[in-house]
């Protein structure tokens, strides 16, 4: 099978480590309603691409950092403590605070824990909000947050989580290049799912045929869209910023791609008919052949 725009970018040819795959898996949602959740700001460097290093900053040690998912109303208590050698702060989009209550520099070494109440459902961003917040955002620091409606989501086969991202390399093993991810027409060298180019296309994720797959899907920037679209289906259920296209709806709507802005997400469901290969992509194909595909591959097995 001929995957759609399977050309790779071009990397800056330094030797780097094979990349590690992230679990696409969505987490389950956290127990009680009351969560202290460790996020240390740690810098690492990290294959991104096939023989492209990024020396990245994170939460959690990840890029993304690690996905959040919580009922409606549940309190959270994340607790950060800055490992690296610069300021850092964060923002949770799922919060309501004045930003100068808690979106406060951490010093190198400091600790601050951030504390809001899940009062509105949805799938949201967290990212860094120090300036240049652009900067920060580019560098790794970004993730996102899962909050359950009332009464939870129905039991599905398959629950993932992507987060779509854009690197723009700058020295190999050093940081993001500013200027080209400042730039009014940005040319990201790689567009992702996860924090690593192709990495489901290079290793395709199995999913039940003629089962539910649900995928929330963050476009977290900064500053590309996404057009999330999965080959080969159609989505029955889509909930983007609040609004629902609903399964079994009246007039038989189903949508075919949903369209994130930078800090837009959504939760969308459908069924392969057929066994086989379900490539997802965005669907400004110029960013899939710089890595914003994968695949989901169906069998009666799966």
């Amino acid at each position: 099978m001929t995957m759609p725009g399977s050309s790779p970018a071009a990397s800056p040819g330094a030797a780097a480590a094979a990349y590690t795959v992230r679990d696409p898996k969505a987490p389950p949602v956290l127990p009680g309603t009351v969560h202290d959740v460790d996020l240390p700001i740690i810098e690492k460097d990290m294959t991104v691409a096939t023989g492209a290093v990024v020396h990245v900053w994170t939460f959690g040690g990840e890029v993304p950092g690690p996905v959040i998912r919580v009922h409606l109303g549940d309190t959270v208590r994340i607790h950060l403590t800055n490992q690296t050698q610069m300021s850092h702060s964060i923002d949770f989009h799922a919060s309501q605070t004045a930003m100068d209550h808690q979106m406060v520099e951490i010093p190198v070494g400091g600790t601050f824990t951030y504390t809001f109440q899940a009062d509105y459902a949805g799938v949201w961003m967290y990212h860094c909000g120090t300036a240049p917040a652009l900067l920060h955002i580019a560098n790794g620091m970004f993730g996102m947050v899962i909050v359950e409606p009332k009464g939870g989501l129905s039991k599905v086969d398959d629950e993932f989580a992507f987060v779509q991202s854009e690197w723009y390399l700058g020295k190999p093993g050093q940081t993001v290049d500013y200027a080209k991810a400042n730039s009014t027409a940005p040319a990201p060298d790689y567009v992702v799912f996860n924090g690593i180019a192709n990495q489901y296309k290079d290793n395709p994720i199995p999913v039940k045929t003629g089962g539910r797959v649900r995928v929330f899907v963050l476009d977290a920037g900064p500053n590309e869209d996404s057009s999330f679209h999965v080959v080969g289906t159609i989505f029955d259920t889509v909930v983007k910023e609040g609004i629902v296209l609903a399964k079994g709806n009246a007039g038989g709507w189903g949508s075919q791609a949903v369209d994130l802005s930078p800090a837009q997400g959504a939760i969308i469901e459908f069924s392969p008919a057929e066994n086989g290969m379900y490539p997802f992509v965005t669907h400004a194909f110029n960013f899939v052949t710089h890595g914003a595909i994968g695949v989901f591959k169906a069998s009666a097995g799966s």
